[in-house]
């Protein structure tokens, strides 16, 4: 296999029934040159994998087709102006067969045209055309109207219809057999006359069923099977026999045939609805981004599609209205509405300068603001992507059942062909009761409900984690999240709001008043672009500094310079002991300053300590209740900074955290993850996602907290959207109650064949009792999955 690189697809699989099915084309796809890091979902439909150049993708789709399984296609006709002669459509063809996700481009120049075949989910119609555009020539869209989703019968609708014309013709066999039970034979004789029987049962068998035959027929051309194998197996078994009792005078079994049929239509319609139900998160995320933006265009407004937005266009919004793309805003001011992003149900307070977002709402009145992230660079569209991603991912307890469907629909073939052989040649039993037997084991072991048992978890999971402001980044770090025995917190930015202000000063150099001590220290620091500078500069109010020379800043110290002729250091107390005299006074103050909790920055001139700057950032809403409710769960909370050892110990007792790791530097945090790794604890790192991003990268589970603006650059595997770190406390909380459901599930998938198959196969289950059975799992572990949409803290 080719070096794996950080190019990523999805496509999107059409044909899959069950989990024999996903395991099947992922096995496939991962001994497939170019591809890596193979992963396909049953629930979502869709496969993901590394690739390194376009003929990569085409061999995938090759292998999918190939397995007997559709793969998600668009087609575009493209007309395309300026070109000349035949190098012209070949220098375009070649190039757009270069792009990643085309499967194939053919360009005519006699037509001026471009028909080109491509996956939608990897690039769009647009892409398409700037592609050619590029290369000197003017393409437009041939396409005037749109097909494929608009016109497709929507899966659910197709189940529909197939499940009520499978009823209708089934019913009257039900009918027939129930009316000669209550012995009502004038009516039973019509509805069980045979001919009649093999009337309503024919359409039933090939007309609703057929997609089992198709399903059947492309996986055992393939030597392999799935749920398809089975219910094409176990009805046909029961249609054939009952047709071949026609001539010979048997038994029918029609009804047992057709209501089987209808029944597991029945699962798959109820399956359909529910599964389109574990999207409602993604659904609701899409509808929030308005179809139009009002701009500010040659002097006009104008209404224009969120589309044609184009960066630094000036966008005004009504009181009332949802944001069309990110931006910041350029006057006015207003309070928007960011449940959406952060699930805060507070609306927050915006002026000048501040940034807004994709789909928040503007509450009170009207604004201006510029557009900065327009497409899918919004926060709306970077969040849709994230949690789609993640849905698309396999959490690890899936393998387990991933590995057992692999070897499930052969086995169960095998013990119907056993449960046969000993009923009827061992057991003596009659060709009609070792039939049916056999098919009861056949239709009740279809392993549906175990390729849904995990997926469908961990969709609604991922959705519900979004709505509160809660992005996983993939289900295996939604299941992991849930394990850890310890969450070590940063301070600065984390534990605290990460705005640092002046609380006190203390001079001990008498030749310095209060106005020029805190003018030199704020010439330098004017300097250096450190949070706690910055808030020794907005300290000091006239805003007329010095002018500093030599100035030399110090990572993790502090920094140097000249102030009229003098060699100044401010910073921590390593870097202005290496740079200053010991002085016993200027110890016992900075003792007394970091005791209330202060960072204090110490400020030495031509080598003496002159006094005293002591900065308080204000610790984060929630992080104590966070840190107790933690501590409830047996989980241990540690704190990771750079501060000094006074001031951090004070902090943590504020927050009532016992354990801190003081006056570590940013490169060695995650040492410190390492050391709580190695004494046997499953770790997350908590930090702002950019300073932490060692630390969050090394831990076990990575969260990263910060606003909606970075939430395309967060290095963590979780993201808090919010600043309340209790969001911390629930992320975890719903890892476990998802892992819980995901445990349910399997339970459920596998009592019904570990105590179904047996009992079928002693004779005890008539075929329509187990055909409503496998119906009933399906439906059972999707609903189960469901519940999650109403859990809550």
């Amino acid at each position: 296999m080719n070096e794996e690189n950080d190019k990523k697809i999805t496509l999107i699989i059409t044909g899959m029934t069950c989990a024999a099915c996903s395991n099947r084309i992922e096995k496939k796809l991962s001994k497939t040159e170019g591809l890596s890091n193979v992963s396909v979902n049953l629930q979502t439909e869709k496969a993901v994998f590394n690739f390194n150049n376009a003929d990569d993708i085409r061999s995938a789709v090759k292998v999918i087709e190939n397995l007997g399984y559709g793969v998600k296609k668009n087609k575009s006709i493209l007309n395309i102006k300026g070109m000349t002669c035949a190098a012209c459509s070949s220098r375009i063809e070649k190039k757009l067969n270069k792009t990643a996700g085309v499967l194939n481009a053919s360009v005519n120049l006699t037509t001026e045209k471009a028909d080109i075949e491509y996956l939608e989910e990897t690039v769009s119609e647009n892409n398409l055309l700037e592609t050619v555009n590029s290369l000197g020539y003017q393409a437009t869209s041939a396409n005037n109207t749109k097909t494929g989703s608009q016109k497709a019968i929507s899966e659910e609708n197709l189940q529909r219809y197939k499940l009520i014309f499978s009823a209708v013709l089934s019913f009257p066999l039900l009918a027939g057999m129930f009316f000669q039970l209550i012995s009502l034979k004038p009516i039973a004789e019509i509805l069980m006359n045979p001919w009649l029987q093999l009337a309503l049962a024919t359409p039933v068998q090939f007309i609703a069923g057929w997609q089992f035959y198709r399903g059947a027929y492309k996986n055992l051309i393939h030597f392999t099977a799935n749920m398809d194998v089975l219910v094409a197996m176990g009805t046909s078994a029961a249609y054939f026999f009952s047709l071949y009792n026609i001539f010979t005078g048997g038994h029918l079994y029609f009804e047992t045939s057709a209501i089987l049929i209808t029944l597991i239509l029945l699962g798959k319609y109820l399956e359909s609805r529910a599964k389109g139900r574990t999207s409602d998160a993604i659904k609701k995320l899409m509808d929030l981004a308005p179809r139009s933006a009002r701009v500010e265009r040659n002097g006009e407004t104008v209404e224009i599609p969120v589309e044609e937005v184009a960066k630094g266009d000036l966008i005004m919004v009504k009181a009332g209205e949802k944001l069309p793309v990110d931006g910041i805003i350029t006057d006015g001011d207003a309070v928007v509405d960011e449940s959406m992003l952060t699930g805060e149900s507070i609306p927050v307070e915006k002026s000048a300068g501040f940034e807004v977002f994709c789909g928040t709402i503007n509450y009170n009145k009207p604004f201006r603001y510029k557009a900065t992230n327009i497409g899918e660079d919004t926060t709306l569209a970077q969040i849709i992507k994230i949690v789609e991603n993640a849905q698309g991912q396999k959490a690890p307890i899936q393998r387990f059942a991933d590995v057992v469907s692999s070897y499930f629909v052969p086995t169960v073939i095998a013990i119907a062909a056993a449960t046969f052989f000993i009923w009827f040649f061992l057991l003596s039993a009659g060709i009609e009761d070792s039939i049916l037997f056999s098919v009861s084991v056949l239709v009740i072991a279809c392993p549906c409900a175990l390729g849904l048992a995990t997926p469908t978890s961990i969709m609604v999971a991922t959705g519900k984690g979004a709505e509160n402001g809660i992005l996983f980044k993939g289900g295996a770090y939604l299941e992991q999240l849930g394990k850890i025995d310890a969450v070590c917190f940063d301070k600065t930015g984390t534990i605290t709001e990460g705005k640092p202000t002046v609380k006190e000063t203390n001079i001990i150099n008498n030749e310095f008043d209060s106005d020029e001590f805190i003018k030199i220290a704020a010439s330098l620091e004017n300097y250096s672009e450190h949070p706690l500078a910055r808030a020794i500069v907005d300290y000091h109010k006239t805003g007329n500094l010095y002018k500093a020379e030599n100035v030399e800043t110090i990572p993790g110290g502090g920094i140097k310079g000249e102030i009229n002729g003098k060699n100044v250091v401010i910073g921590n107390n390593r870097l202005v002991n290496e740079n200053s005299s010991e002085n016993p006074s200027a110890k016992k103050t900075m003792k007394m300053m970091e005791e209330k909790g202060y960072t204090t920055i110490t400020v030495a001139i031509e080598e003496n300590v002159v006094g005293f700057i002591g900065i308080f950032d204000t610790v984060r809403n929630g992080i104590k209740e966070t840190v107790k409710k933690l501590q409830e769960e047996g989980i241990k909370t540690y704190m990771i900074t750079g501060d000094n050892k006074n001031t951090a110990e004070k902090i943590a007792e504020m927050v009532g955290i016992s354990e801190v790791f003081a006056e570590v530097k940013p490169a060695d945090k995650a040492e410190k993850i390492k050391q709580l790794q190695n004494s046997g604890m499953s770790v997350a790192m908590v930090g702002d996602g950019i300073n932490d991003a060692p630390a969050l990268a090394v831990s076990d589970i990575g969260i990263a907290v910060g606003s909606g603006s970075d939430i395309a650059v967060e290095t963590g595997d979780i993201t808090i959207m919010n600043e309340n770190l209790i969001n911390v406390y629930r992320a975890i909380k719903l890892s476990r109650a998802t892992v819980t459901n995901i445990k349910q599930n399997l339970f459920w998938a596998f009592i019904y064949n570990t105590v179904g198959i047996p009992v079928a196969a002693a004779g005890f289950l008539n075929p329509i009792i187990a055909g409503a059975a496998m119906a009933f799992s399906s439906v059972s572990v999707v609903s189960n999955a469901l519940r999650l949409k109403k859990w809550h803290i």
